[in-house]
């Protein structure tokens, strides 16, 4: 029996990556979307 990698570029841990960064980058545009500015305008660097 192999022993599972627990750190590294693993699938599992790929894939949960991906799908975290799909909600991030969706809950960016719906933010701006609602304020009207971008995230640089929202924390104060444009």
């Amino acid at each position: 029996m192999e022993e599972q990698q627990k750190f590294g570029f693993t699938r599992f841990a790929e894939v949960w990556n991906g799908r975290l960064a799909m909600i991030g980058f969706t809950a960016g545009v719906i933010v701006e979307m609602i304020t009207g500015q971008g995230i640089l305008s929202q924390i104060g660097l444009m």
